[in-house]
C-alpha cells in the first residue's frame, strides 16, 4: 500500500495505523509525487483534512476541518476507512504506542475515570473489553505507584547472552556458541559500570526501590559469574530499600542447582522461568533446545530452594501452535502454581528470523489465545498489573502481566508507566532520566553490542556523566 503525506507530520502515527489493519502488506511513505499509483491511501492536511483510499473497487474519500487536533481528526479518518475497506475493526483503536495504560492513567488522574473511559471510547475508538482491562491495571498499579517520587530510580542491568537464538527474537543478544570468549571480558567491565553508575546514584542521593537483572538469558552465566556479579550489585548500592530484585532465568537448560543458590545467597526475591510454551514441538520450531519437562523441573527446583516469587512467560501466536495446545500450556502452568503468567502476544520483527511468512493463521486464533488467558487467570487469583503493546503484534493486541496479590513486579510497573529514572548498565541497556515535574525523558544509550561494549568502554562510562547534569538542569 502506498501512503502518500501532503503537507503534515504525522506520517509515522498515520503509517502505524495502516499496518495495524493491513499487517501483511508492505507499507510504502511517499512524500513526494507526480502521481499516485495504486493501491494508495492519500492523507492530506491544506485548508482541511482529507483521507482517501483507492484500491481496486473501493474508492472513498473522508473530510472533516481543521481544529485543535489535526493528528487525532485525521486517525480517526483513516480508521473509518480503513475498517470499511478491511471489514474489521482494532481492539485498540487508534492507539499504537507502546504504553496504554499510561494515557488512560494519565486522563484518569487529571479529569476522572469515567473521563478517561469515555475519551477512549468515543475519541480513540478502543473496545469495551480493553477499556476494562486498562482499568483493571490502572487500579493494580496505583499503591505501587505511589512509592515512586523524585528521589526514586531502578537499577537494570544487561546480560545479552542466550543459549541460542530463538526464532521470534529481535533483542540484541548473542548466543552463547559464538559469545563465550567476550564473558570473561564483559562482566569484569560490567562490574565497573556498576560501580561507576552507584558513585552516581550516591553522590545524587537518590533512592534505589527495584533491580533487574534481564538480557538476553542472565543465567547464561556460571555460578561464579554470577556471584561475581551479584556480590557487586550489594556492595556498590544501598538495597535496604530495594522492594524487588529480579534476575531473569528464563530458559530452564540454564537453570542449574548451583547457580540458584548464587542467586538465592544475594537474596534475589523474584525469578523469571519462561516456558513461552508447554508444546515440545513448537519449542523446536522457534529454536528453543529444551524440552517442557526441563521447565518443570527447573520450576519444582526453584521452589524446593525457597523461591516464592516466580514467574513464567508464554507467548500467543507462535507458529504451528493451536489455540488448544496453547490452552494446554496456561492449564499446565496453573498446575505448577507460579507467581506471576505473563503472556506476550507475539510481534513479527525485521530483525527476527521469523517472518510474515509464517503468520497465517494470525488474527483470530491469537485473539482466541488471550480471551482464554483473561477468562481463566482471574479465576485462579491472578490480577493484570501491567501491560504494554509492541508494533506488528499478532491481531493488534497486547503483552499482559498477570499476578497473584503481594507478587506484583514493581520494576515492570516503573518501567512500563515510566514513573520514575532507570539506570541501566552493560550492552544494549537505556538510561531513561525522568523530571518528576515536567513527565520530560532522556535517554542515554550505551553500545548496543558486546563487542562494541568492550571495545570502546571508557567512552560508553563518559556518557554516563549526563545523568549528574541532568539532575543539576532539573532540580532534582
Amino acid at each position: 500500500m502506498n501512503l502518500y503525506i501532503d503537507n503534515h507530520s504525522f506520517h509515522y502515527e498515520m503509517e502505524n495505523l495502516t499496518r495495524a489493519f493491513l499487517f501483511d502488506e508492505k507499507i510504502i511513505v511517499i512524500r513526494e509525487w507526480e502521481k499516485t499509483e495504486q493501491p494508495y491511501i492519500l492523507t492530506s492536511v491544506c485548508d482541511r483534512i482529507e483521507v482517501k483510499l483507492c484500491a481496486g473497487d473501493f474508492s472513498k474519500s473522508l473530510f472533516c476541518e481543521r481544529g485543535e487536533d489535526d493528528e487525532l481528526s485525521m486517525a480517526q479518518l483513516l480508521y473509518a476507512l480503513l475498517s470499511e475497506y478491511t471489514g474489521r475493526t482494532l481492539p485498540w483503536g487508534l492507539l499504537t504506542g507502546v504504553r496504554p495504560v499510561k494515557l488512560f492513567s494519565k486522563l484518569a488522574d487529571e479529569s476522572s475515570l469515567d473521563e478517561a473511559k469515555k475519551y477512549f471510547s468515543d475519541a480513540l475508538f478502543v473496545s469495551e473489553g480493553k477499556i476494562r482491562l486498562c482499568e483493571k491495571v490502572y487500579s493494580a498499579q496505583k499503591e505501587i505507584i505511589s512509592r515512586s517520587d523524585r528521589h526514586s530510580f531502578s537499577l537494570y542491568v544487561s546480560i545479552p547472552f542466550c543459549p541460542t537464538r530463538c526464532s521470534y527474537c529481535s533483542f540484541v543478544s548473542q548466543s552463547i556458541e559464538r559469545a563465550k570468549k567476550l564473558i570473561d571480558d564483559y562482566i569484569p567491565l560490567l562490574c565497573e559500570e556498576i560501580r561507576y553508575t552507584a558513585e552516581i546514584a550516591k553522590e545524587l542521593e537518590l533512592r534505589l526501590e527495584s533491580v533487574y537483572i534481564g538480557g538476553g538469558t542472565p543465567t547464561t552465566l556460571t555460578a561464579r559469574q554470577l556471584r561475581v556479579l551479584l556480590a557487586q550489585i550489594r556492595a556498590c548500592f544501598d538495597t535496604s530499600n530495594v522492594a524487588e530484585f529480579t534476575v531473569e532465568a528464563g530458559r530452564p537448560d540454564t537453570v542449574t542447582r548451583e547457580k540458584l543458590l548464587a542467586l538465592k545467597e544475594a537474596n534475589v526475591t523474584r525469578i523469571s522461568i519462561n516456558p513461552q510454551t508447554f508444546n515440545d514441538d513448537v519449542l523446536s520450531v522457534i529454536g528453543r533446545k529444551h524440552t517442557s519437562q526441563q521447565t518443570k523441573d527447573a520450576f519444582l527446583l526453584a521452589g524446593e530452594l525457597g523461591f516464592d516469587n516466580i514467574n513464567m512467560d508464554f507467548i500467543a501466536g507462535l507458529p504451528t501452535e493451536s489455540v488448544e495446545s496453547f490452552e494446554n500450556s496456561i492449564r499446565t502452568a496453573l498446575s505448577l502454581d507460579p507467581e506471576s503468567i505473563t503472556v506476550h502476544t507475539l510481534a513479527v520483527k525485521k530483525s527476527a528470523r521469523l517472518t510474515e511468512s509464517d503468520t497465517a493463521r494470525e488474527f483470530s486464533r491469537t485473539a482466541d489465545m488471550l480471551s482464554f488467558v483473561e477468562n481463566t487467570l482471574p479465576e485462579r487469583g491472578y490480577t493484570p498489573y501491567y501491560l504494554y503493546r509492541q508494533s506488528k503484534m499478532l491481531s493488534n493486541l497486547e503483552n499482559i502481566g498477570w499476578a497473584k496479590e503481594g507478587c506484583f513486579s514493581p520494576y515492570n510497573i516503573y518501567i512500563m508507566e515510566e514513573t520514575h529514572s532507570i539506570l541501566a548498565c552493560g550492552a544494549g541497556a537505556v538510561t531513561k532520566l525522568r523530571d518528576v515535574d515536567s513527565n520530560y525523558l532522556e535517554r542515554i544509550f550505551n553500545f548496543k553490542y558486546p563487542y562494541e561494549y568492550i571495545s570502546r568502554f571508557d567512552e560508553m562510562l563518559q556518557r554516563k556523566e549526563r545523568i549528574k547534569t541532568f539532575y543539576q538542569e532539573y532540580n532534582l
